[in-house]
């Protein structure tokens, strides 16, 4: 038995060598570095190789023909430019429907940032973790990257890690190894622009995609010139996806605050025990705006796939511990130091705010 299940193990992985791995570049008015680029591939043995002409006009018609005729590459065109995630996109539909023996792709940009050798690094980790998402990472801390670059990947991966427990040390890097099940799911992935390879990341970890990271050379051409990545617009794009989980919690907590004091104002003279109105009025306000916070979080937010009652369930269970939490502290610190009930009740949300996200994101609407 052990031999036949030794066979088996080395018919699939002789199977997993034979299975393409087609190399995807989308392009958008690029220069010779993409030629050069297709040369080195070429030389190497990589293939298939499939360029995307996102749109970039009759001016640049010339060198994808040369792409197409003396390297061999396949060219899919746009007739305008649809932006970075739609070129993806239609890669991945030809790639899906060109051949079933594909372990995935590998996707790199066509500015001369990615090497043969960084893809067929990243090609060998696919066959290896044919399941996993693989990410060639670069290190931005080394003195020749641009800062623009450096500060706007640090400030990305931070965010990820938090707001959406995706932690990667390179969250804008295109060069990737996607596997075919993953690239069958991004194909009804929102994002048509930078913003796609961040939409990427939290496909990967809702369909619970093992993330993979392989070392490669950090490569700046020109401090990153002729980058197509708009540092304003895409930012926006990029993190306008976390902008409804802070809307909804900012309005929860106005509302709460609100009522807070509406109930503070209604019961303060109302009561035996001097501290008793807080308790009161903090159960009466966060019972309202919780039911309030859960509708949004749980249709727009996080647009959880999951039976409405099990997550109302936890939820509320949640948010009953964090208003018996908030009730105990605000009662407590108010106790010693008295003054505005709200100047104590602020910083106490504050906190419970960060704690409550994390339990959310991770067992609420997961």
């Amino acid at each position: 038995m052990a031999g036949q299940e030794t066979g088996l193990i080395g018919m699939e992985m002789e199977m997993t060598e034979k299975r393409k791995i087609p190399v995807v570049i989308p392009a958008y008015e690029p220069d010779e570095k993409l030629l050069g680029l297709l040369g080195e591939l070429k030389k190497e043995g990589i293939a298939p190789v499939i360029v995307v002409d996102d749109g970039s006009g009759p001016k640049y018609r010339k060198l994808f023909d040369r792409a197409e005729k003396e390297f061999g590459a396949k060219v899919l065109r746009h007739a305008v430019n649809l932006g970075k995630g739609r070129a993806l996109k239609t890669a991945f539909n030809e790639c899906l429907q060109s051949s079933g023996e594909i372990i995935g792709c590998v996707t790199a940009d066509s500015d001369g940032q990615h090497t043969a050798a960084s893809i067929r690094k990243c090609m060998e980790a696919m066959r290896e973790h044919p399941l996993a998402l693989v990410l060639g990472c670069r290190n931005f801390d080394q003195k020749d990257v641009p800062a623009r670059s450096a500060f706007g990947n640090k400030l990305t991966r931070l965010v990820l890690q938090y707001l959406a427990g995706v932690s990667v040390s390179d969250s804008q890097t295109g060069l990737r190894g996607i596997p075919r099940g993953l690239m069958a799911r991004l194909m009804n992935v929102s994002g048509e622009r930078f913003e796609f390879e961040t939409n990427m990341l939290l496909e990967a970890k809702a369909a619970s995609v093992p993330i993979l990271e392989v070392k490669i050379p950090t490569i700046y051409l020109e401090k990153n010139k002729r980058s197509h990545f708009r540092p304003v617009q895409d930012s926006i794009r990029i993190y306008g996806m976390f902008g409804k989980f802070l809307f909804s919690s900012l309005s929860s907590s106005v509302l709460d605050l609100l009522l807070f004091s509406l109930f503070c104002a209604l019961f303060r003279d109302r009561t035996l025990l001097y501290a008793d109105y807080i308790v009161l009025s903090t159960v009466a306000a966060r019972v309202l705006s919780a039911v309030y916070n859960f509708c949004i979080n749980y249709r727009v937010v996080f647009q959880s796939g999951a039976a409405v009652w099990k997550s109302a369930l936890k939820y509320f269970l949640l948010a009953a511990l964090q208003m018996g939490c908030s009730a105990f502290l605000v009662s407590l610190i108010y106790s010693f130091t008295g003054g505005w009930e709200i100047a104590v009740k602020i910083p106490v949300d504050v906190a419970l705010f960060f704690l409550s996200f994390w339990i959310q994101r991770e067992a609420v609407y997961r």
